[in-house]
């Protein structure tokens, strides 16, 4: 009975409020590969939330090598255990660079957007682009999927979150697909309009 009353005090109190959770559901470009530990931009996005008042904890759940697939295999469990309040979907590369159907990506964002909104989460999509080599109908189709899903289930849309550095060698890892460290925060600076909308203080 005493931990109880004392629990009603603590909701009582004004200003008080418990952290929310954002939930990053990406590939390696979220994960941080090659880079080295708390650079990769979900971590600065943790640590600017802090800095500017925001009571939200970050769970980073982004997997080197997920597809679309994988990803909508996954999330039901995630969803789950960690209840987010916004996830910020960063998936659909490593199907684009597989040569894969986009009309098969294109349904398991779609069934991963529906998910998480069945669950009260805000969803923010992070667009991404394909070299040219893979051709013009190919890459058109990829990066306007993101575009579509975003205005099909309104949805938050980053249409390209590399577009700072794409042009930017210099801003690429030896394998000219993973942004450096240096580049982290300029991811972070053009997603940053995309999520703010979605954050109460």
């Amino acid at each position: 009975m005493k931990r109880f009353l004392t629990f009603l005090l603590l909701l009582m109190l004004p200003g008080l409020s418990f952290a929310a959770t954002i939930l990053v559901w990406g590939d390696s470009l979220s994960a941080g590969y090659g880079l080295p530990q708390g650079t990769a931009w979900p971590t600065l996005l943790e640590q600017r939330l802090q800095r500017e008042g925001y009571r939200y904890q970050m769970v980073n759940a982004s997997i080197s090598g997920e597809t679309t697939a994988g990803g909508l295999a996954r999330l039901p469990e995630a969803l789950g255990r960690h209840k987010p309040a916004v996830i910020i979907i960063e998936l659909g590369a490593n199907d684009g660079l597989r040569g894969q159907a986009l009309t098969q990506m294109k349904e398991n964002l779609a069934k991963m957007i529906t998910s998480a909104q069945t669950n009260h989460a805000k969803v923010l999509l992070l667009g991404m682009r394909l070299p040219p080599n893979f051709g013009p109908v190919y890459t058109q189709k990829f990066q306007s999927t993101y575009s579509e899903l975003a205005s099909e289930y309104k949805t938050g849309l980053v249409p390209f979150f590399l577009e700072k550095i794409a042009a930017q060698p210099e801003m690429f890892q030896a394998d000219t697909i993973h942004p450096i460290a240096q580049a982290q925060p300029i991811i972070l600076d053009t997603i940053w309009p995309g999520i703010k909308p979605f954050l109460k203080k």
